[in-house]
């Protein structure tokens, strides 16, 4: 019975990193085609210009693909040096991922002043020659969420020097709108915008990430059975 336990649970990890392994082969996909054919689509930070949306979705894609060939090549082979990395990798990122939320709770404060502050540097780069990603991604934010620049419309004054937004900041969008009077803008802030939308999306993402958790968790515990009855064999066999 123990064995027959035991296949069905390694059957289980082959099945459960099966499928980890395609969705990091759906995700890298996605990021190479955002970064073909939409260039650093997504980058807003001057600061960090690689971390654009195609560039992140290429590099957690590429660490799912690896982790994923790792737990399934060694669960069907029993393979004690796949098992164990798989359960290391598996175990740093969870570690990772609790630093991260911890770190991000604790100076919630000052990560929305540096963001802030490292947005509103992005903004002197709008139009400007090879930073067609910081535009298109601005210019998306500000039609999608009714809105104009960081904090205020006013940010964007200090862009263009002069009383004028991007054409995006105007309720009814057409050529050189942004030049006209204030009261054919959006005003309200879109860091305050898109912080509001992620608060009312707030269960969503802990539903996300607590299903994240339990699958990783779900990978640690079958990963080191397996690694555990690896062992117990290679012991009874020596």
């Amino acid at each position: 019975m123990a064995e027959g336990c035991l296949r069905a649970l390694r059957y289980g990890m082959v099945f459960f990193n099966l499928l980890f392994w395609l969705g990091g082969c759906g995700i890298l996909g996605v990021g190479v085609w955002l970064s073909i054919t939409q260039g650093n689509f997504a980058t807003l930070s001057s600061s960090l210009p690689s971390l654009s949306a195609a560039n992140l979705l290429i590099a957690v894609g590429s660490i799912i693909m690896l982790i994923g060939c790792l737990g399934c090549v060694g669960a069907v082979k029993q393979n004690r040096p796949l098992l164990l990395s798989f359960f290391i990798l598996l175990l740093l990122i969870l570690l990772l991922e609790i630093l991260f939320m911890v770190l991000f709770f604790a100076y919630q404060d000052q990560i929305d002043l540096y963001a802030q502050s490292d947005l509103k540097k992005g903004l002197q780069l709008f139009g400007t020659e090879g930073n067609i990603g910081l535009t298109n991604a601005w210019s998306i934010v500000q039609t999608d969420f009714r809105c104009c620049g960081v904090t205020n419309h006013t940010d964007w004054f200090h862009v263009y020097n002069a009383t004028r937004v991007p054409d995006s900041c105007c309720l009814e969008y057409r050529d050189n709108c942004g030049l006209e009077n204030p009261g054919t803008w959006w005003t309200a802030p879109c860091y305050e915008r898109v912080k509001g939308w992620l608060q009312e999306n707030l269960v969503a993402l802990w539903i996300f990430a607590l299903c994240t958790a339990l699958t990783q968790i779900l990978g640690l515990v079958f990963s080191m059975t397996i690694f555990c009855h690896a062992v117990k064999v290679e012991t009874f066999y020596a």
